[in-house]
């Protein structure tokens, strides 16, 4: 996938999982999950932008996780 930034959201489709991009490490691609937990390493042809309806979802739980108190930011 080109142009992954730090701050977006991508599908790692190995997995099917959502995660924000949280930066680069030799050549892999660091994603987070949106509500917080561990970063997992991802190649950059396994990745594709995230959809408009899959960035909400991760918006919202996010969101939701912050409600609860269980990330600060």
């Amino acid at each position: 996938m080109t142009g992954t930034r730090t701050g977006t959201y991508a599908v790692d489709t190995c997995t099917g999982r959502l995660g924000g991009v949280m930066g680069r490490v030799g050549p892999y691609v660091q994603l987070r999950p949106p509500a917080g937990g561990v970063e997992w390493d991802c190649t950059p042809d396994a990745l594709r932008e995230a959809t408009p309806q899959e960035r909400l979802r991760a918006g919202t739980a996010r969101a939701n996780a912050r409600s609860r108190g269980e990330i600060c930011r």
